[in-house]
């Protein structure tokens, strides 16, 4: 498995390039940390069916729902199937998934997403047929339709097979078209209600205290004012329009502020260290025990004209050894001085999230730990 190392230097240039370890943030635009309350997604769902497969649709013995699907679509197409026995494996029953962005009008069009429902073993080559589209409150909000496009791929052979990605779901870029508009009273809102996408107390502060210094160059008063670590509620002044209004608020810098967290992610070896991370002086040691067993089995022949039989006598050798680190002293006021103290240790990724565990117990990470 491969691992995901710590780079010293780049690490350092980062820290040095940016500020993080002097600011403890970064400018960014409100657009970019905050959405706004109104303007949220809304989800849709539908079922329909994926024609024209090579062979590798349902089994319509197997997915009894899909044989349904199939006669209700042709009936509704006047072709009458009554006595009828389908035996077609090019059509596959399909859950159909789109997100409905805010403030989206009729005429315009979406991607969405294609996930088999049955046990069809692949979707490559598929067309997805009109399928309807609702959301939460059972109204059709749009219809999707158009050739499935699947990334992963899927070879077999009598005695091997290869399969690569995914084969049972795929994307219809731009499939939908959205036909009901939702209702929206942006216009006819006295309020903006920024939400930060991560929330934190110091940052919505500084939102609203950059967006009331604007308002009073502008409007003569402030408009803002933080409610809580998530939101901030910007007022509409009396001769504001509220498209401009918040056109100009999105484009306000903030700093924003952040806390001293690691993201540790033990299956892949990944390690994110924040910029405000701190470790108290402590001392580390680490080592390891490998231990090796390795079989060599010897087989045996019986003597010449012995009427022996040929026999397999098993051999086990087990080695087991042990190594250890010298002690090093990690002493992490900022950034680069921890991840310079932790790749002194000489430890691969693992022993490092094996570490910053310890130190956590200890007591002296000055961070919260995130286990993924």
């Amino acid at each position: 498995m491969k691992r995901i190392l710590f780079i010293v230097s780049f690490f350092a240039i980062l820290a040095t390039a940016s500020g993080l370890a002097a600011a403890g943030g970064t400018i960014s635009r409100i657009k970019d940390i905050a959405s706004l309350q109104s303007g949220r997604d809304n989800q849709l769902i539908g079922y329909g069916l994926v024609v024209g497969l090579q062979g590798t649709g349902d089994s319509l013995r197997s997915s009894p729902f899909t044989e349904q699907s199939m006669r209700a679509m042709l009936q509704n197409l006047g072709i009458s199937m009554q006595g009828g026995q389908a035996g077609s494996k090019n059509i596959a029953a399909v859950m159909v998934t789109a997100n409905l962005p805010p403030f989206a009008s009729p005429g315009s069009r979406l991607d969405v997403t294609v996930s088999s429902l049955g046990d069809s073993t692949s979707l490559r080559g598929g067309t997805l047929v009109m399928t309807s589209l609702s959301g939460a409150d059972g109204q059709i909000y749009a219809v999707a339709q158009g050739q499935v496009v699947v990334s992963g791929f899927s070879a077999q052979g009598d005695a091997a097979k290869v399969t690569e990605g995914v084969v049972t779901a795929g994307r219809v870029p731009g499939g939908a078209i959205i036909e009901r508009e939702l209702p929206s009273r942006f216009k006819d809102g006295v309020n903006l209600v920024l939400q930060l996408r991560n929330p934190d107390f110091s940052t919505a502060v500084r939102i609203a205290d950059r967006v009331n210094a604007y308002s009073r160059s502008a409007f003569g008063s402030p408009i803002a004012d933080a409610r809580d670590s998530q939101e901030v509620v910007v007022a509409k002044p009396g001769t504001a329009d509220l498209t401009r209004l918040m056109a100009d608020i999105e484009n306000l810098t903030v700093e924003t502020d952040m806390p001293a967290r690691v993201v540790v992610n033990e299956r892949t070896g990944t390690i994110v260290i924040g910029a405000d991370v701190r470790v108290s002086k402590v001392a580390v040691s680490y080592g390891t025990l490998t231990v090796q067993v390795t079989e060599s089995p010897q087989v045996i022949q019986p003597q010449p004209f012995s009427k022996g039989q040929t026999a397999v006598q098993p051999q086990t050798d087990i080695q087991a050894a042990k190594t250890g680190g010298p002690v090093a002293v990690i002493d992490g006021p900022d950034l680069k001085t921890l991840v310079a103290g932790l790749n002194n240790i000489g430890v691969k990724p693992d022993g490092i999230i094996a570490i910053l565990q310890g130190i956590k117990s200890a007591g002296a990470l000055q961070a919260e730990l995130v286990l993924q």
